[in-house]
């Protein structure tokens, strides 16, 4: 009882005029924040927190979390509509998103993003309200050997369950594990890669670049080659009827959001985590469950509401570790903990105890924050969607400028800019060869967290790999990577049989 009546005082901050007004002006805001390629939860918190100091830190904090909620709305909009993630988050919804826009199905596709977001951030919302300390001890179980297993999960899940070609798929990652060490070595600060010691390298190589270059510049450049005639877009309609039955659509799939709320709440808590490997790892597992996984990547609700549910149940999951800890769980949390201690106000179990109007008052205001999102968001697609009806040629026009502008904003550097360019001629040649470009952009949005996994796991076992395999969790995931890993040999095995008895069979 104690926790419904905290609750309720919680209810009674977040719901006060003005904390409500914030709620719905920071979700707007940041619906259209992680709209915009190149601009996301991360740059959204960090433009508006120098203002937060006008308003009480109760409010404050509400309004950065409504920033975040919105975001991670948003960025399924570009990811749909052009096909550009606008975050690293929403890589894995482009994978089905933008077939189903290609196919006139841009309303249901937002739709279904939409109410699977909803649906993940309602069910880890409930979850952080009732199980934060609990939840908080599983994940201090997690070191850097648990995390490294997970990634290699994550990879091999790629591998074993993908449509592609398996060599290609491998070739990818192994390519974006090359790019993702560009920069300074993690351990040593040595630079490595750099390319002639070019200093725009120092930094590494960014997520951003490499995703607007690929899914932006290189999806025009084939777009253009492969359309005969003068390239048009479908247009789309979105009815009451279609917000019904899109919502039908998603109620169909109640495992499928369950599983990713609960698989992307866990994996937001993981320190350095976040929801990009929740959204990755909840698209593979989906389609590893789904009776129909072949139609994955052409276009399938399954894989627009997974990820989405996942990465907004993984945006509320990394609060949790910042609030009862003082460790962020994401960049965005990293963020906040910053506005916090600007705030006077000190991160960690004690914060529960001196600070309860605080942190009933944000929990409460995630339920809000949450509501509101989902009803902004549908209540504006038919502007997103409006947007499909313009000409090719003006799209074209705007989605080049966009990606110029969304990869210069972020560093500010001309450097970006160009690899941008390269980017998108590299990603143009191949799609023309049929590589599959998710794995190369999964590989280097986790090869980091990866290398540093891996070698700080080696460093405090001095040396002795077999660590990796004496933890009972990281051991339970790469037994269930080499499984993964193997199934492509093992389907590859079985088919050989029915390979060699058809030439036998008489012709008809």
């Amino acid at each position: 009882m104690e926790l419904f009546a905290h609750l309720a005082d919680g209810f009674a901050t977040s719901l006060s005029p003005l904390n409500l007004f914030i709620v719905i002006l920071g979700v707007t805001a940041g619906l259209f924040i992680g709209a915009m390629p190149g601009l996301g939860s991360v740059n959204g918190v960090a433009i508006v927190l120098p203002m937060t100091f006008i308003v009480p830190p109760s409010s404050a904090i509400i309004l950065l979390c409504a920033i975040y909620y919105g975001a991670m709305y948003g960025g399924a909009i570009s990811s749909i509509l052009l096909g550009i993630p606008g975050a690293s988050t929403a890589v894995a919804t482009t994978f089905d998103g933008r077939p189903m826009a290609q196919q006139g199905k841009a309303g249901l596709a937002l739709i279904v993003a939409a109410t699977a977001s909803f649906v993940g951030g309602t069910i880890s919302v409930i979850l952080f309200t009732l199980f934060a300390a609990p939840l908080a001890d599983v994940a201090l179980a997690f070191g850097p050997a648990e995390e490294f297993a997970l990634v290699l999960l994550a990879f091999t899940t790629f591998v074993g369950l993908g449509g592609d070609d398996v060599l290609k798929t491998i070739i990818m990652i192994c390519l974006g594990l090359a790019l993702s060490t560009v920069g300074l070595d993690l351990i040593s600060g040595q630079p490595r890669l750099i390319f002639f010691d070019q200093p725009g390298f120092y930094s590494g190589i960014s997520f951003l670049v490499l995703a607007i270059g690929i899914y932006g510049v290189g999806e025009i450049l084939y777009t253009i080659e492969t359309s005969k005639s003068a390239p048009s877009v479908t247009p789309a309609r979105l009815t009451f009827r279609d917000l019904w039955y899109g919502i039908k659509e998603v109620n169909k799939l109640w495992r499928t959001l369950s599983f990713g709320s609960f698989l992307g709440f866990f994996v937001g808590m993981l320190p350095a985590a976040g929801a990009t490997p929740a959204a990755l790892m909840s698209y593979g597992l989906s389609k590893l469950m789904s009776k129909k996984p072949e139609t994955f990547g052409k276009g399938a609700i399954e894989g627009v509401a997974s990820p989405e549910t996942a990465n907004n149940a993984a945006s509320t999951g990394s609060l949790l570790p910042m609030l009862t800890l003082g460790i962020p769980g994401s960049p965005t949390t990293a963020l906040l903990l910053g506005g916090m201690v600007m705030w006077g106000l000190v991160p960690g179990p004690m914060l529960f105890i001196e600070q309860p109007d605080f942190v009933w008052g944000l929990i409460s205001s995630l339920y809000t924050a949450n509501l509101a999102a989902v009803l902004v968001n549908l209540a504006l697609i038919p502007l997103f969607v409006w947007a499909l009806r313009m000409p090719f040629t003006v799209l074209c026009a705007i989605v080049l400028v966009l990606c110029i502008v969304g990869g210069f904003a972020p560093s500010q550097k001309m450097h970006d800019v160009w690899l941008i360019a390269g980017f998108g001629i590299v990603g143009y040649l191949m799609r023309k060869a049929d590589y599959p470009m998710a794995p190369l952009v999964l590989a280097l949005v986790l090869g980091p967290l990866m290398e540093k996994s891996f070698r700080q796991t080696l460093i405090a076992e001095q040396g002795n790999i077999v660590a990796f395999v004496e933890r009972p969790l990281s051991g339970t995931f790469i037994a269930i990577s080499v499984v993964f890993f193997l199934l492509p040999l093992l389907k590859y095995v079985k088919r050989s049989p029915r390979a060699q008895k058809v030439p036998n069979e008489p012709a008809e």
